[in-house]
């Protein structure tokens, strides 16, 4: 099915994602795959494309585009003809913007060029070894000392974490209250902030995770983002964004598995023809793409929601839960069409099969997907406690 939602200059600008892709990035994912970090340098390239929050001011060297589309094109684009671990993403559009909606103009002024440029690599710190979806859980605390904050706590599974320079983490400054959290700027060669080693992981192998912990940590009061006491809250107004940039990954990864998988059946034989002319095969592939196209029609719904400013926190939630799902599914079919050769990590489909299995739980596990739907549509036993307690009384 062809979609209706891109227009010619999208289409240019596809294109030389695309070449930008193939040259820059494709030729280097078996060594970084290797080496367990993407390189520098790719960043560095990125910006020089103008590929690195391109929503920015054009005062910070930016494009100055808000258009989601140009970023779902970049994401579809990665899937195909990049690397999985090469997490532009993450950086320009889950992380940058924490800088674009929530600092001053002096911390946009400090930080924002070099985050476009790509001398600067950004990640935010959520998750605790004692706290992942349930955020308010957090441990990490920082005490106002009067010219500085002191920081101190740790962070677990922080994606970009060996190569950021600047790090938004999320601690508690009001202990009374249990969404009493803040946003700081922590950046590299601060007294007291190391990192582990990069953490080895199922899929994404290029892509650096690591530990960080905070000891006594001196963060200035100029790297305080946003309102005191407020994070939570700021947490929550960028996760409907978060989830609908995971979903348009995670169905562009399963349609680069799809054909790759395509083109596969087609040249390999089993009994003297292509696996293609199978019954088996073509009814899986059929499956596959029909699956494939229904939730393009509804990721591209929510794409022009999302540049409407209309995207229901409960739709995004729909959106990561069947995307993610369906990417499992797929390369899963995948694996299995490719018989022996799916299961040696030399062959692509292998790498995206390990690739796909962390989607279901990063960004919002899909069983909190799942309750986040339920409730929007009536069934939040909270609720329930509630009108029972208001009865009883």
């Amino acid at each position: 099915m062809d979609r209706n939602i891109f227009e010619e200059e999208h289409e240019m600008f596809r294109d030389s994602v695309r070449s930008f892709m193939k040259n820059e990035i494709r030729p280097y994912t078996d060594k970084w795959h290797e080496q367990g970090i993407v390189d520098r340098e790719a960043f560095l390239k990125a910006g020089e494309m103008g590929l690195l929050l391109m929503w920015a001011d054009e005062k910070y060297g930016a494009a100055g585009v808000r258009d989601f589309r140009y970023e779902q094109i970049l994401i579809e684009e990665n899937a195909h003809y990049g690397d999985a671990g090469f997490f532009m993403t993450l950086h320009s559009r889950l992380v940058g913007p924490y800088i674009g909606e929530l600092g001053t103009d002096e911390q946009k002024d400090r930080w924002l060029p070099k985050c476009v440029s790509g001398e600067h690599v950004l990640a935010v710190a959520i998750t605790e070894p004692g706290a992942g979806s349930d955020v308010a859980a957090i441990r990490t605390r920082a005490e106002d000392k009067g010219d500085h904050f002191l920081l101190n706590g740790s962070k677990t599974f922080i994606s970009n974490g060996i190569l950021a320079d600047l790090v938004v983490v999320v601690a508690k400054t009001d202990p009374s209250s249990r969404h009493g959290l803040s946003l700081f700027v922590v950046e590299r060669g601060m007294e007291g902030f190391e990192r582990g080693e990069n953490l080895k992981k199922m899929g994404l192998k290029s892509q650096d995770t690591a530990e960080m912990f905070f000891n006594n940590v001196k963060v200035p009061k100029e790297n305080l983002l946003g309102e005191l006491h407020r994070g939570f809250y700021q947490l929550m107004h960028f996760l409907a964004e978060e989830r609908l940039l995971g979903a348009c990954g995670y169905i562009a990864n399963a349609e680069a598995a799809f054909n790759l998988t395509l083109d596969y059946v087609n040249e390999r034989k089993a009994f003297g023809k292509p696996l293609a002319d199978f019954q088996n095969t073509r009814f899986v592939l059929a499956d596959m793409r029909t699956e494939i196209d229904v939730g393009y029609a509804f990721i591209d719904r929510c794409v022009e929601e999302h540049d409407k400013g209309t995207l229901s926190a409960d739709d995004a939630a729909k959106a990561k839960l069947w995307t993610s799902e369906l990417e499992g599914r797929v390369t899963d079919q995948c694996v299995q069409l490719h018989g022996g050769n799916g299961y040696m990590d030399e062959y692509p489909i292998s790498r995206m099969f390990a690739n796909a299995r962390v989607s279901r739980i990063y960004a919002g596990s899909s069983e909190i997907m799942r309750e986040i739907i339920a409730r929007s549509i009536g069934l939040d036993p909270r609720k329930k406690q509630n009108k029972s307690q208001a009865n009883a009384a």
